[in-house]
Order: structure tokens, then C-alpha cells, then sequence
């Protein structure tokens, strides 16, 4: 069976996963930073800009120049001077220092060529009350995602982001496609 990564538009994406939701629920607020590596067109991005406000501010980068262009043009389109977006890989980004209230892997830390250096980046990038959030796709087989090898189970995901010195705070579903994982220093 052939696997497609999305719907075809986030109309369809959004009945069962809301970006807002998920930012309000790992607890993003106003004048955060918020980085967001592997972005893509923003699905994540963009709503995060909207919460933290013109005094917070999101660090989005991605592999994808055309994912990134996209990205831009929507915020300069809705004035979120707060989001910049690069094109860049996780495994070569390190934004900040000790700046971000939360790094976010937005479904696709199995993407990543190296994800244990993305999270050790993850880690540098975090201040030590910051949290880094995984939410990726369950490890079973469905219609839409990448395909089941290629997934990492909540173990794997776990065993990787415990092995960069991060503790686990929470593991719980999310949606019917998700799971995600909250970790701090």
C-alpha cells in the first residue's frame, strides 16, 4: 500500500491534528522562544508565532528551500516579525545558546539523518528550564505517514532522547496518528 505523508491540505490535516491545541497543551505562551527544526511549510511554526506575540520569538529551519520561501512569505504576509525561518539542517543547527523555552520535532525526528546529534543540538539550544517536545507517528501501520520501518516506536524515541541526558516528563497519545514526549534537562 502506498503511504502518503499528509492529506492533501491542512483543512483535512487539521480534524485530527490541531497545532494550536498541541502548542496550549505543552504549555507555549507569550514571549517564549520556540524553535522548530525540521518545519517545513510552518504547520507548527506559524501558530507558535501567533502565541508567544511580537515579544516571543520562533526559530524554524528545514532542509526544504521551497518548505522554507513558503514559510516566509505566509509570515511576512501575517506580519510575524517574530519567526524567522532558515534553510538549514537540524543536525548543522544549534539557533541559540541556552535561549529556547522549547525545541519541537514536529513529526519527524525518524526523518533526520543523525537524530541523536539533533537532539544533542536540541539540548545546547535549550535554557535549563526549557523543555524538548517529540511528537511523531505511533508505530503502527496506517494509510497515511511514512512507512512503518521507518517510524521510531515511543521506546526508541525514548532511549534516544534519554541518551542525550534529557529526562522524561510525560509520554501520551496524541490523536489517533501521534504520540508525543516531553523531556527536560
Amino acid at each position: 500500500m502506498a503511504h502518503k505523508q499528509f492529506p492533501a491540505n491542512d483543512t483535512e490535516r487539521r480534524k485530527w491534528q490541531d497545532p494550536e491545541k498541541i502548542l496550549s497543551e505543552i504549555g507555549l505562551a507569550p514571549g517564549m522562544t520556540f524553535v522548530d527544526l525540521g518545519c517545513g511549510d510552518g504547520y507548527f511554526a506559524l501558530p507558535a508565532a501567533r502565541i508567544v506575540g511580537l515579544k516571543g520569538k520562533v526559530i524554524a529551519t528545514d532542509i526544504d528551500e521551497g518548505a522554507i520561501g513558503r514559510l516566509r512569505q505566509h509570515a511576512a504576509e501575517e506580519g510575524l516579525g517574530q519567526l524567522s525561518a532558515e534553510v538549514r539542517a537540524a543536525e548543522d543547527t544549534i539557533a541559540c545558546e541556552g535561549c529556547a523555552d522549547f525545541v519541537f520535532f514536529g513529526i519527524n525526528l525518524h526523518d533526520f539523518a543523525d537524530p541523536a546529534q539533533v537532539i544533542r543540538n536540541a539540548k545546547r539550544m535549550l535554557r535549563q528550564s526549557g523543555k524538548l517536545v517529540d511528537l511523531d507517528w505511533k508505530a503502527q501501520p496506517m494509510s497515511i505517514g511514512p512507512p512503518l520501518e521507518k517510524r521510531f516506536s515511543v521506546a526508541k524515541a525514548q532511549e534516544l532522547i534519554e541518551s542525550a541526558g534529557f529526562h522524561i516528563i510525560l509520554v501520551a497519545e496524541a490523536g489517533p496518528y501521534h504520540y508525543i514526549i516531553i523531556a527536560g534537562l
